[in-house]
């Protein structure tokens, strides 16, 4: 069993898509035998995502700073809720309590942690697997504009290859669970 990390949107105003995809996301995670890592909250996808792995059996633990319980935010069904006193707080925490990192669309927040795990990978901090799920094309723009950065220098080749981009649940469960086992 891998404790899972997820990161995406926590908006209350997505389509109803992007919810189905975090509750097909947190489904299979239980129902392959692994834990969720989340960030704590209980509205949007991150809601979503925590529901569905409960209802497919999985132990969720999320991690939450303070200014956002003071919002009434809080995931109070998860079988774990650790407060933080700030976001850089609940970051270290999620990249310490985390095997993998599992990234569904999301906006600022959730590329402010993408980017985290990916750095911290690339500087050799953590050597745990990074996999976007990408079912739509949702982060092709990003990468397309970062892949160009390689040849300008300003992102190493080996960098690049730290994520893995897939384009389907069971695709990105399935290269977290081989970058495990490897």
């Amino acid at each position: 069993m891998a404790a899972i990390c997820v990161f995406c949107g926590s908006s209350s105003t997505l389509e109803q898509r992007w919810l189905d995809l975090a509750g097909e996301t947190g489904r299979a995670i239980g129902e392959r035998g692994h834990a969720l890592v989340s960030g704590g909250g209980c509205v949007g996808m991150m809601g979503t995502v925590a529901d569905g792995a409960r209802a497919g059996g999985a132990h969720t633990l999320g991690i939450i700073p303070q200014c956002l319980v003071d919002l009434e935010v809080a995931d109070t069904a998860a079988d774990e809720l650790i407060v933080t006193d700030d976001m850089g707080g609940r970051k270290d925490v999620m990249i310490e309590r985390s095997d993998a990192f599992l990234i569904l669309p999301g906006g600022l927040g959730t590329l402010d942690e993408l980017f985290e795990v990916w750095t911290t990978a690339t500087l050799g901090v953590h050597h745990k697997p990074i996999v976007v799920l990408d079912p739509d094309g949702f982060y092709d723009g990003l990468m397309t504009w970062l892949n160009g950065l390689v040849a300008t220098k300003f992102v190493r080749a080996g960098a690049m290859d730290t994520v893995l981009v897939a384009r389907s649940v069971p695709d990105a469960l399935d290269a977290i669970e081989a970058a495990l086992a490897g």
